[in-house]
């Protein structure tokens, strides 16, 4: 004998439904903002609150998804022509989406999808529902969606879903979105990245969840941080660092110092600091072609980016008669050369080069005559890091410039991983010469097992000119820390989102929150992080960079 069935009592009202003792109260989202993240929803979504949600799409075939998009350029394009409703700037963006995407469509790199999405709120009471429904709609609409009540259209809007066919839905309902417009509406995208043997760069600021990368199982080694001054760029990168040996014990450190903040950091895990303006500190020679290997045409083209840099009022014809005397002294000069044989060429030369001549006297008589001679400096193996304090200001480009030709010597000729730390990096961005110089390097550093940390404040630095923006291409990872602003050029560059570009000013800082909040660009994915330390991790690096860092 069969059990006798409940049957449950139902009810709908104008916006909601009764079935027993649950309430449903339906949400529709009429309208999208431009852009949102994947698995966006996910986020969206209150972990206190019983919310139902469903998500229905039904693929156009090719021949009408392109009818339709050609329907949606005709109409945007007729608007335009006549003045019509709507502002000329969204026609105009309309007209143009319409007409990438069909290209899309045709490629089938793109397919166009009808997709039905509705939010239920339920509980055991009415008003409970309806309060959680409107602080479901207030959410959204921080995010820039339009929602709609179906009034009178519950039943409608409650109806199962249909596998097959696309029902008769209410007004709100049903939108075309593309592949991947349909795809952020996901609301499980898992967008952790753990990467094997990888290192700890933070938790996702979304759930907590661990981001581990491993700098040496991609094609490029070399990762970039970018934030204003006390956003905490010297506090992550020291933690990286610390996390990285531990993680390979064998890993060579480089770190190129300008401000002097890394020093105490070096020491305490057995590394050893060069003061460059220090007294006894040796001697660096520019012109050491054992920095490119022997390879004394590369050692002339990175010696006149070099001197650009120390004489950037350099007239044309000083330039390339600069150029022409640094060839000649590698083509014909000794195996070693030095900066009085240079000036010996350049004053050889005949008349005209006085200036220049003169100009030379500064790296023979003057200020930087310490550097005329063989290279004496021998630092000891283990970590090292060249601290540039005291250095004129005029002329920290140039010291950049040599010493980081010097680091790529250091690395090219070690066996294992070896880790080169630029900060300060925009005093090389300053200069055409000295930017293609760290570009070179950057390109170059993966075929010896390296890899560059660039920190420096502002990724604009190097947007201006052709050579910066392969060296931010040429970055596996990206962190931005907070930021002053964010450029037009900066957002369409990096693909940041408009939500993105308006956060990254407001990310909190160490002083306010601990922890540096950090939006990572990472191939295709864009991660908010915490960067986050242990307590030993911090007592340790709050020790050796000293509380009141300048950042």
């Amino acid at each position: 004998m069969n059990p006798r069935r409940r049957v449950l009592s139902r009810e709908e009202g104008a916006s909601w439904e009764r079935i027993g003792a649950r309430y449903r109260a339906p949400l529709l989202l009429a309208q999208f903002p431009p852009e949102v993240p994947f698995g966006f929803l996910g986020r969206v979504l209150p972990t206190t609150e019983e919310i139902e949600l469903s998500l229905e799409a039904h693929r156009y075939d090719p021949p009408r998804a392109l009818a339709l998009l050609h329907r949606a350029r005709t109409v945007a394009a007729a608007e335009l022509a006549t003045g019509g409703e709507g502002a000329a700037s969204e026609l105009e963006a309309e007209q143009t989406s319409a007409e990438a995407l069909g290209r899309e469509v045709a490629r089938r790199v793109q397919e166009l999808w009808r997709v039905g999405i509705r939010l239920v709120t339920t509980g055991t009471s009415r008003p409970g529902v309806e309060a959680a429904r409107r602080r479901l709609e207030e959410r959204l609409a921080r995010f820039g969606f339009r929602t709609r009540v179906p009034r009178y259209e519950t039943r409608e809007a409650l109806a199962s879903v249909d596998l097959v066919h696309a029902r008769a839905r209410p007004s709100g309902y049903w939108q075309t979105l593309p592949t991947d417009g349909l795809a952020a509406l996901f609301p499980f995208g898992d967008e952790t990245v753990l990467e094997p043997r990888g290192v700890l760069v933070g938790l996702a600021l979304a759930d907590a969840s661990p981001v581990f990368l491993d700098r040496w199982s991609h094609a490029s080694h070399s990762w970039g941080m970018f934030g204003t001054t006390g956003s905490g760029k010297t506090f992550a990168s020291a933690l990286t660092l610390l996390r990285s040996r531990w993680m390979r014990r064998e890993l060579e450190i480089t770190i190129l110092d300008p401000l002097g903040e890394y020093g105490e950091f070096l020491r305490a895990i057995g590394g050893s600091v060069v003061a460059l303006a220090g007294p006894g500190s040796g001697r660096l020679n520019p012109l050491d072609p054992i920095t490119t290997g022997g390879d004394r045409r590369e050692k002339a083209a990175r010696v006149g980016a070099m001197l650009r840099a120390l004489f950037p009022s350099l007239r044309d014809e000083e330039a390339a008669a600069l150029d022409a005397g640094i060839s000649r002294l590698y083509e014909l000069g000794s195996e070693v050369p030095t900066f009085s044989d240079l000036r010996r060429l350049v004053a050889d030369s005949g008349a005209g080069h006085e200036r220049l001549a003169t100009l030379l006297e500064v790296l023979t008589e003057g200020s930087l005559a310490h550097l005329d001679g063989p290279t004496t400096l021998r630092p000891e193996t283990g970590p090292v890091a060249v601290d540039f304090r005291g250095v004129a200001d005029d002329q920290l480009a140039f010291h950049l410039a040599y010493v980081l030709d010097w680091a790529y010597g250091r690395l090219r000729d070690r066996p294992g991983p070896k880790l080169l730390v630029v900060d300060e990096a925009h005093l090389l961005a300053r200069h055409a010469a000295t930017e293609e110089l760290l570009e070179r390097i950057v390109r170059h550093l993966r075929h010896f097992e390296a890899g560059m940390m660039v920190l420096s404040q502002n990724p604009d630095d190097f947007l201006e000119r052709p050579s910066g923006r392969s060296l931010l291409r040429n970055l596996y990872a990206t962190a931005f820390l907070r930021l002053p602003e964010v450029s037009p050029a900066t957002r369409e560059f990096f693909g940041l989102t408009a939500s993105e570009a308006e956060w990254l000013p407001k990310a909190r800082l160490p002083r306010e929150a601990g922890y540096s909040e950090s939006l990572w660009r990472i191939g295709a994915l864009h991660l908010p992080l915490a960067l986050v330390a242990s307590t030993p991790e911090y007592e340790f690096l709050n020790h050796t960079l000293g509380p009141d860092r300048p950042s």
